[in-house]
């Protein structure tokens, strides 16, 4: 056993120095997202605010009007088998284009209703919405709707295309914020996207949500505040026609939002993210449906970590652009549960170790790895959630974690590659 010791510990040195990068970046953005904002178009909320406490009011500023002055916006919702809750979500976007600075008729509600065998179409229709309606089976996926709405676009281009998914809530002011801030950066802008909880939530749906609040919010606010690029999460994403029109979206990815986000990136179109607007989404209540939700993002989020973080970095060397590099950075820092998995797995054996005569530099070296993973927790979670999460929800924590371990397991053994609806709840 004792000749195992070098090799053993060589290891588990590996290990610790592996995970420092990920979590130093982690606890770098955490950190980042305390700092005061300095968006011109910022809401009324604080650095303290959760976000059922901000203010989405309509800011009345007149360079907010100048922005957007004249501009057409298209809201292009993809929708499939949509018909038991699209309505709202379409009435919302209605309200909010009809608030919109400029001559009403200018901005338009698009829905592709793509390969529905429900009444999408017809509820759609019904609020006032154009309907798109495809049928392609054997080209199924968010990407291959998104390239059929964006190419009937061509012949009447708006000045600003926003992206939002048919289940989704867009809060007030949302659609305005992003367009505004897409027309004058001339990048694409990144709603925030957060997960409501089940009626009925499980403990581990508090968990679920923490870690959508550290990714969606916590992190993209701290690339904010340091001047650096924020990834694309799917719905309430606002672009300029110019940089969208071009853009490569027919594919089945299944996180198509996140490489489109790399690819606009490398093309000179790094995202940004608007820290005071809101969307959420829902938690699926049925536990198959979770389990497939999850299972296609982390599995979309892993196969674009290992295939474009290479990329990223690669152009960061050729083009000489820092913000390619911190992408690349941000990137890499695995989803938060399987950071958790990889440092727990790390210590318990470096501790194992330790007790049967080894070294002691790989437990002490991965100890201190754990203390700013979890000060990155803490400071998300008390600064931006903890009105919304009890303390006591995130004992679920190590259950949660264990909930993910097949999925990730399934990740190497039978990987998911194509796209899947997840089932709506019955509301």
């Amino acid at each position: 056993m004792s000749a195992l010791f070098p090799t053993l510990n060589g290891l588990l040195l590996a290990i610790a120095l592996l995970l420092l990068l990920p979590i130093g970046v982690l606890l770098i953005e955490c950190l980042a997202a305390l700092l005061p904002i300095r968006e011109s178009w910022q809401s009324s909320s604080s650095v303290n605010d959760s976000p059922s406490q901000v203010n989405y009011a309509a800011n009345r500023s007149s360079n907010r009007a100048t922005a957007l002055s004249g501009a057409k916006v298209a809201v292009l919702v993809p929708a499939h088998n949509e018909a038991a809750g699209i309505y709202p979500v379409l009435e919302g976007l209605v309200a909010q284009l009809r608030k919109l600075p400029g001559c009403t008729e200018l901005h338009r509600l698009i829905v592709v209703a793509d390969n529905c065998t429900d009444d999408t179409a017809e509820i759609a229709r019904s609020t006032g919405a154009a309907v798109l309606e495809r049928h392609d089976p054997d080209r199924r996926g968010k990407g291959y709707a998104l390239d059929y709405g964006v190419r009937f676009l061509t012949n009447d281009p708006p000045d600003v295309l926003v992206i939002v998914d048919a289940d989704c809530d867009v809060k007030p002011g949302t659609i305005e914020r992003i367009s505004r801030k897409a027309l004058t950066t001339n990048r694409p802008v990144q709603a925030v996207y957060l997960m409501e909880r089940p009626a009925q939530p499980k403990p581990k749906d508090a968990v679920s949500a923490l870690a959508f609040l550290v990714k969606n919010l916590v992190r993209p606010r701290g690339m904010e505040r340091l001047g650096l690029p924020s990834p694309l999460t799917g719905t309430g994403m606002a672009f300029p026609w110019s940089v969208i029109r071009s853009a490569k979206l027919a594919s089945g990815n299944i996180v198509e939002d996140m490489q489109l986000g790399v690819d606009l990136a490398i093309e000179g179109y790094p995202p940004a993210v608007g820290v005071d607007t809101l969307v959420m989404g829902r938690l699926p209540q049925q536990e198959q449906a979770a389990q497939s939700q999850r299972t296609r993002w982390e599995h979309g989020h892993l196969q674009t970590l290992l295939t474009q973080v290479p990329r990223l970095l690669k152009a960061s060397l050729k083009q000489k652009r820092f913000d390619l590099l911190a992408m690349a950075l941000d990137l890499a820092i695995p989803p938060l549960s399987l950071l958790v998995i990889f440092w727990l797995a790390g210590f318990g054996l470096s501790i194992g170790l330790l007790e049967l005569g080894g070294s002691s530099l790989p437990a002490i070296l991965l100890g201190l790895d754990g203390l700013p993973l979890l000060l990155a927790i803490a400071v998300a979670w008390y600064r931006f959630g903890r009105s919304e999460l009890p303390l006591m929800s995130l004992l679920a924590i190590p259950f949660y974690v264990l909930w993910k371990i097949p999925l990730y397991f399934a990740f190497l053994v039978r990987r998911q590659k194509k796209w899947v609806r997840t089932d709506r709840d019955v509301r």
